[in-house]
């Protein structure tokens, strides 16, 4: 499934897409950035609520397919001009991250 196909599935809010046609394999959900760069995987959808800057730089590093904020986090300014920046393709919603993670894994099975 492609990064865009999965927003709309999903009705996300598209906050940047620079690949909407990159194919989205799994998923991964964290906040602590740490963690999340030695565990998530290529291609993933990697929902957080986290909202700084170092979130594209984990996201690029970790070569995520798109990152998903839920629980209706706002990204500020310097992280959507990182996101264009780097390419990271970045989703917002307002569901909360148990929910959204159920929703991307029965769409990707």
């Amino acid at each position: 499934m492609t990064v865009k196909t999965l927003s709309e599935k999903l009705n996300l809010k598209v906050l940047n897409l620079s690949d909407g046609q990159r194919q989205v394999t799994g998923g991964y959900a964290g906040d602590l950035l740490s963690w999340v760069m030695g565990r998530a995987k290529e291609d993933c959808a990697w929902v957080t609520i986290m909202t700084n800057i170092n979130v594209i730089a984990v996201a690029s590093l970790a070569d995520v397919a798109c990152v998903v904020l839920s629980e209706n986090s706002t990204p500020d300014e310097q992280m959507l001009s990182a996101a264009a920046a780097k390419e990271i393709n970045l989703l917002q919603s307002e569901k909360d991250t148990f929910t959204l993670c159920g929703e991307i894994a029965n769409l990707i099975k």
